[in-house]
């Protein structure tokens, strides 16, 4: 299933490829779907490089978070609090991370809040 502001669907985009197969111009695909050229060039080369696939929605989750903590820390910001049961703002100051990020954290382990 396509976001809800794409102008192309799965069905939209293979039609793409058989009109550029036919002849079509990239800048004719594009004014016909109302959609622009880079567009209509991105999922030509998706298709020339990948098949049929390649037309299908992509997740657009990030495969890594390189700056997230470690889970060792994780464990010792939930591990403070179910002891010491102090906000965000203690456990922040006390193990020198942001609050936010304790709040992040705990909301991810599903530690309650205060």
């Amino acid at each position: 299933m396509s976001h809800r502001n794409a102008r192309t669907t799965a069905q939209g985009r293979l039609l793409i490829v058989p009109r550029y197969g036919a002849g079509w111009k990239q800048a004719h695909i594009a004014k016909a779907m109302g959609i622009s050229r880079k567009c209509v060039k991105k999922w030509i080369d998706r298709f020339e490089s990948e098949g049929q696939t390649g037309l299908e929605d992509r997740s657009s989750r990030p495969r890594s978070s390189p700056r997230r903590i470690s889970c060792e820390v994780e464990q010792q910001i939930v591990e403070l609090r179910r002891r010491e049961r102090r906000g965000p703002d203690w456990l922040g100051a006390e193990l020198g991370v942001p609050a936010r990020t304790i709040s992040r954290v705990l909301a991810r382990h599903r530690v309650p809040h205060m």
